[in-house]
């Protein structure tokens, strides 16, 4: 699966990375000024793929065309049920056998369960009383998944709709999709809801380990931890929180294969800049929410929160190479996404 995100051609990241060379946008967690104090007016360049953006650095310097995307997924619905479902137990030693998943994909699983089980995150000053935020976001197992966010007790993700699939006909409700908390805890889930309009896409959980995030309730349910969804938009400058799954390839890299060696789960501090001039509903070609949170391949799906109340208020998605602004889905989209989907929600820890 390839994870959609914003377009670098090769000529657009040499040019940024000159103008700033550890750009926030392509590199640096600690990023540079002035990249988030350009103006955002210009007009934007959509998503790319990793997988496109690569192929073009080999065949050309030249800018690829313009991908378009199809309306007709608009809302779509899956045959099931977004209002959460019996979780079975997965066994606290993963096999290929179990998930099924292609023997790259499944040791690379068992490396991002390791780092998390033995590693500690490096959380923001002041942000430190929101662990449970930190502790209700996923990344995805394969290399190029990008990040999700459960925002109920019962295990129903939020996610952007291209780290589930790029186009209706790559749409697969029969796939599962594995997946590890801030913990290490591995969950198995399917898409129940999918959007590409809105750039939205719901996961339920259907097996989890027991070793992690997972707990059982009064009624022996598996319960986890989750995010509230907000109920008040975002004042413009307020203080925001990203936590996304940065990816482990260098693309500024002259070559193809060079590690990142960033952490497989990152926080980063940032603020609200507003909604670009777009339809909110409409993030199919690039987000409507701007913030300047420090990001990478991988950070899409990846939950913003307000600062103060631990909220979410929108998802990142990508973000615009003629400014370096970060994009996101408001969180407009957002609830209107779940309520069309008949996705029970809750704007506080219950």
């Amino acid at each position: 699966m390839r994870l959609k995100y914003s377009e670098i051609p090769l000529k657009r990241q040499l040019a940024i990375s000159r103008r700033c060379p550890r750009s926030p946008g392509l590199h640096s967690p600690t990023g540079c000024k002035e990249m988030t104090r350009t103006s955002v007016e210009s007009v934007f360049s959509p998503r790319r793929t990793r997988s496109q953006t690569k192929e073009a650095a080999k065949e050309s310097s030249e800018p690829a065309p313009v991908e378009t995307h199809s309306d007709q997924s608009r809302d779509s619905r899956l045959p099931t049920t977004t209002q959460g479902c019996i979780v079975t137990p997965l066994a606290s030693k993963l096999t290929g056998t179990i998930t099924k998943l292609s023997t790259d994909d499944h040791r690379l699983l068992l490396k991002k369960q390791s780092w998390l089980k033995t590693n500690d995150l490096l959380i923001p000053k002041g942000f430190e009383r929101h662990s449970r935020i930190v502790d209700a976001t996923l990344v995805f197992a394969q290399e190029e998944g990008g990040t999700a966010v459960c925002i109920t007790s019962g295990g129903l993700l939020l996610t952007c709709s291209h780290c589930v699939a790029e186009t209706p006909e790559e749409l697969d409700s029969s796939k599962p999709h594995w997946l590890l908390f801030k913990s290490g805890g591995v969950v198995k889930a399917t898409c129940v809801a999918w959007d590409s309009r809105r750039d939205l896409a719901l996961l339920n959980v259907v097996a989890a380990q027991m070793d992690g995030s997972a707990c059982l309730g009064e009624n022996d349910d598996i319960l986890f931890p989750f995010i509230p969804i907000s109920a008040v938009q975002p004042t413009k400058n307020s203080r925001l929180a990203c936590i996304g799954h940065p990816g482990s390839e260098d693309l500024e890299a002259s070559e193809p294969g060079i590690q990142t060696n960033y952490d497989v789960l990152h926080v980063s501090a940032g603020r609200f800049r507003g909604y670009a001039q777009q339809d909110l509903q409409d993030n199919s070609e690039i987000g409507a929410l701007m913030h300047d949170c420090w990001t990478y391949w991988g950070h899409s799906g990846a939950p913003l929160v307000d600062w103060n109340s631990g909220n979410l208020v929108g998802l990142h998605s990508s973000w615009d190479d003629e400014t370096g602004m970060r994009r996101g889905i408001p969180l407009e989209a957002i609830i209107s996404f779940l309520e069309n989907n008949g996705a029970m929600y809750s704007d506080k820890y219950l």
